[in-house]
């Protein structure tokens, strides 16, 4: 059987979201992935920050030649402008962009666009179309709701700390920004969501994403658990409580792998491959919880497997036998793995600051429109002036805004 490959034919049309226009005034991760998701399939994203507080992810993690590296993935495709929103000019700048916009993402605390008079009331009066996305962790409203609000209380909040971890360790965090990421992924969800809903009634709405609820929401069904049974999902390391074998495993070569057996037949097609058939006749091998009970003897048996042969080895006698495997990679791996290579998932983009860029590409593929990246995160303001001026302000305008400390 052939394999599918990419499509080759060139596109058909422009990018799908080709003349929507966000304004992303959000800063650090969630509210502004959310943006690039959605500037990475062609909507025009412009990047709204402080004049001399700028988005803090631009200083976030290692640099070079003083640039920071997070920022060209996170401001790729957007236009970069400065505003004090606080400032009278600032807020009527805004007022006019966001008459010209369709979406405004924001993740100030609760009240803080209303204190300035650019609350819902304000954006809606000057664009009724406009989905206004407000991306907080606790939400809009509720006991927490204007308490400081950032990933890791969503990951301690919502459970995915308690489950991690060893079982006699502590509570475990990642060492990413997890919550935000899911949260970024959802917000641009919402925003389309919102957006169709606005095709059909011609209206715009106010999208309220609470940083600590997508991340809940991949965790599964945990609350319906504890709710019909009682029961309280453990910290049981790298094992599974559903299926088993399921761990990382040492190789001789002092590598690891990963291997997951949440079908039946794949677990079955695990034991016979590394000699002990007879484990699969056990009564309690038929059920993967069953099968989670008896970890210690399935573990002993694959890992001790695994330890006598090389990962090469290994990840080949797995594929042979058609049995779920994959290679413990850092990003060194990550760069020159072959099924990355083959999907285009890493790409080259030229920046002007530090030449050619190795990023992630756009999140996935679309056989006729697909996305692109035109360019890496913009230096801070670099595009005031050539958005103000497509707005219609004058230079006197642009320099009058700037004297009072709005640009």
């Amino acid at each position: 059987m052939t394999e599918p490959q990419p499509p080759t034919t060139p596109p058909s049309t422009a990018p799908p979201l080709t003349g929507l226009r966000v304004l992303d005034l959000a800063t650090l991760f969630a509210g502004p992935l959310a943006a690039t998701m959605l500037g990475d399939f062609g909507a025009e994203v412009i990047k709204v920050e402080h004049p001399s507080r700028p988005d803090p992810s631009r200083g976030h993690g290692p640099s070079k030649d003083g640039v920071g590296l997070w920022w060209k993935l996170l401001g790729r495709n957007k236009r970069t402008m400065t505003l004090d929103l606080s400032t009278p000019g600032g807020r009527d700048t805004l007022l006019r962009l966001a008459a010209t916009a369709d979406v405004v993402v924001e993740n100030f605390r609760p009240g803080t666009l209303e204190k300035w008079d650019l609350g819902w009331d304000e954006l809606s009066a000057a664009n009724p179309r406009l989905v206004l996305t407000r991306v907080t962790g606790f939400g809009q409203f509720g006991p927490y709701a204007r308490r400081p609000g950032f990933g890791t209380l969503a990951e301690a909040m919502s459970g995915f700390a308690a489950i991690t971890g060893a079982p006699d360790g502590p509570p475990t965090l990642p060492p990413f920004g997890l919550a935000d990421s899911i949260a970024g992924l959802a917000t641009a969800y919402a925003v389309l969501t919102a957006l169709a809903a606005r095709d059909r009634t011609g209206r715009g709405q106010v999208v309220d994403m609470a940083i600590i609820e997508p991340i809940l929401t991949v965790l599964g069904p945990q609350p319906l658990w504890y709710d019909q049974l009682g029961f309280v999902q453990p910290r049981t390391g790298n094992r599974s409580t559903n299926n088993a074998p399921r761990n990382t495993y040492r190789t001789a070569d002092g590598r690891w792998v990963a291997v997951s057996t949440s079908a039946q037949s794949v677990a079955e097609r695990v034991l016979r491959l590394v000699g002990r058939p007879e484990l699969i006749a056990e009564p309690w091998f038929a059920s993967g919880a069953e099968r989670a009970a008896h970890a210690d003897v399935l573990d002993e048996a694959v890992g001790g497997w695994i330890a006598r042969h090389t990962r090469a080895e290994v990840i080949e006698a797995f594929e042979k036998a058609q049995a779920a495997v994959a290679p413990i990679q850092d990003v060194r791996d990550v760069m020159k793995d072959p099924q990355y290579a083959a999907l285009g998932t890493l790409t080259t983009v030229e920046d002007p600051e530090l030449g050619p860029l190795r990023m992630q590409n756009v999140l996935f593929r679309l056989s006729e429109t697909p996305g692109a990246i035109g360019w890496p995160g913009r230096p801070h303001g670099a595009d005031t002036d050539a958005v103000l001026t497509e707005l219609g302000l004058t230079e006197r305008e642009i320099a009058t805004l700037r004297k009072e400390g709005a640009l």
